[in-house]
């Protein structure tokens, strides 16, 4: 055995390289994994070695898809996370809010109208009935719809007569009347505005405690995507995360991708000054349509329940412009991520795809292209990810967060082929879970728990789980939460438990590749986090 100042120890010690959780001691040495060895070749007690017994220990996991501002911010108190009952229960949970906020913009996150009962779009003349003078802005779960009073349209200066920008929309009543309701491009344009009162003190602690947060999931490494397409709206903020990571509180990875644009110096800043282990800025994002409940994914058949005649969504940019941006990007040597839902939306961009391999040939240094959320497929393009080497970044906790809310927008056979896990891995492709945080909290048992059973892990509906032909097994579940994430962030140095890589670790209470867990999967939901190691030090402890 390897000299190493620090042994874990269990009996159930998952590696990811295999099926099985085993006793072995995971030996590590200046924050690098220098042996695994087994559990009975340990010498116990010992002043360098930590025996967990019975607890189950696996790589880190890591979050590969979500938007750390908007996280934070919602976490904290400067906004609130709120789906609500129904519109006025949300005015009133805002009432409730603006008592800890008695100045200044109110904000919040998290209504989702089609869960609301009654359901329906809301208006500003229940927030103004409620604050006559004080602006309030109320973004939808997903983040692609807007809802403010007549005072934060007074503050944002838009009037009936405003131009929204490309891909956005400024709803109004058949009078003319601004509803207070903003969509797509128009709502995330606005939020830098609405922010901008917070300070870098009250912005960072907001981030301190959304990172503790994630330590005390056994997240060890996040994947921070830029959250619009618009030139200065990324909303990935390094300056915080030097910060942190310079005073030493930093306690995950944070790998970073800006927006893919013709001006690349964003990026190229970030790519030059960011390299690691900490933080890293490998590519780009970019965004090609929007989402189904509003019907703006991009599909090839019309909504069965179309807003008008030949309702099939859009596209955010224009092909020539999505391939010219990819083409030049790889070409460059940098991967790009594509947030794609609806299934012409993801045929499109493996189109290009196809054609970047083809003029330039695969990615340097084992580097890949990767599609974010992947909604629902054409049937014959599920196979062409693994074909080109495409990673699938997936969020679990998405398949039943709108209730047969796909029967409704797209009908029973496109369902089949709505976030097809199994498939994938079938075909051989690589997947990445991630939560979309704040979109779905980034709680990683709820990640794992939809992942096998396909259920909401609160009212854990449906009984037998959505489209139960796509269930995966833990095992595959794990790797695709620790290695297959960490493949997206273009990062080989973590993911697995093996010699020469980094000791990032999440130590659990339960085995979850018992047979009791496999019987009864709501033991995921109940299972505790012990502690979490980065480089092999504790992140958290419980």
């Amino acid at each position: 055995m390897r000299p190493a100042s620090t042994i874990i120890t269990s009996n159930h010690v998952f590696t990811g390289l295999d099926d099985a959780a085993r006793p072995l001691a995971v030996c590590i040495q200046d924050g690098i994994i220098v042996d695994i060895v087994s559990r009975e070749s340990i010498d116990l007690p010992a002043d360098n070695v930590t025996d967990y017994e019975d607890a189950f220990i696996c790589a880190g996991f890591h979050d590969g898809h979500l938007h750390a501002f908007h996280s934070a911010l919602y976490s904290s108190p400067l906004a609130t996370d709120y789906l609500g009952a129904s519109e006025a229960d949300c005015v009133r949970h805002m009432q409730e809010f603006a008592k800890t906020r008695p100045t200044g913009w109110l904000l919040s996150q998290g209504w989702r109208e089609y869960r609301w009962n009654p359901s329906g779009m809301p208006s500003k003349a229940s927030l103004d009935a409620a604050f006559p003078d004080r602006p309030v802005a109320m973004y939808s779960g997903d983040a692609h719809t807007l809802w403010v009073n007549t005072c934060a349209l007074r503050e944002l200066g838009i009037t009936a007569d405003s131009v929204p920008p490309a891909g956005g929309n400024y709803a109004k009543d058949k009078n003319g009347e601004l509803t207070g309701i903003i969509q797509e491009a128009a709502a995330m344009e606005l939020m830098p505005r609405i922010v901008g009162g917070f300070s870098n003190d009250e912005i960072d602690d907001a981030y301190r405690s959304f990172t503790q947060r994630l330590a005390a999931q056994g997240i060890t490494s996040i994947c921070d995507m830029s959250l619009m397409a618009l030139p200065g709206l990324d909303f990935i903020r390094e300056d915080v995360y030097s910060r942190l990571d310079e005073a030493g509180e930093l306690p995950v990875r944070v790998t970073m991708f800006p927006t893919l644009l013709d001006d690349t110096s964003r990026f190229d800043a970030l790519h030059e000054r960011f390299r690691g282990p900490k933080l890293t800025a490998p590519g780009y994002k970019q965004f090609f349509d929007g989402v189904s409940s509003m019907h703006t994914a991009y599909v090839l058949e019309p909504y069965i329940n179309p807003y008008f005649e030949g309702d099939r969504g859009r596209t955010t940019i224009a092909y020539e412009d999505m391939r010219d941006l990819v083409l030049r990007a790889n070409a460059a040597g940098h991967p790009v991520r594509i947030h794609t839902i609806g299934d012409q939306a993801i045929h499109l961009a493996l189109d290009i795809f196809e054609e970047s391999l083809a003029a330039n040939g695969p990615l340097p240094d084992g580097l890949r292209n990767t599609l974010e959320h992947l909604e629902n497929f054409q049937p014959d393009d599920m196979a062409r990810l693994a074909k080109l080497d495409v990673i699938a970044s997936v969020q679990p906790p998405h398949i039943t967060l709108d209730p047969l809310g796909p029967e409704r927008d797209l009908g029973e056979d496109r369902c089949r082929y709505m976030w097809p896990f199994k498939t994938f891995l079938d075909d051989g492709t690589v997947m990445a879970f991630g939560t979309d945080s704040p979109v779905v909290a980034p709680r990683s048992m709820d990640v794992l728990f939809c992942a096998v059973t396909r259920q909401d892990p609160k009212s854990l509906w449906p009984e037998g789980g959505w489209q139960p032909q796509e269930r995966i097994g833990m095992a595959d579940a794990l790797r695709a939460y620790t290695a297959g994430s960490a493949a997206a962030a273009e990062r080989s140095d973590i993911g697995f438990l093996k010699t020469g890589l980094r000791a990032d670790l999440a130590i659990l209470d339960t085995d979850l590749l018992s047979p009791q867990v496999k019987a009864e999967p709501t033991r995921i939901l109940q299972t505790k986090v012990l502690a979490t190691y980065l480089d092999g030090k504790t992140t958290f402890i419980r």
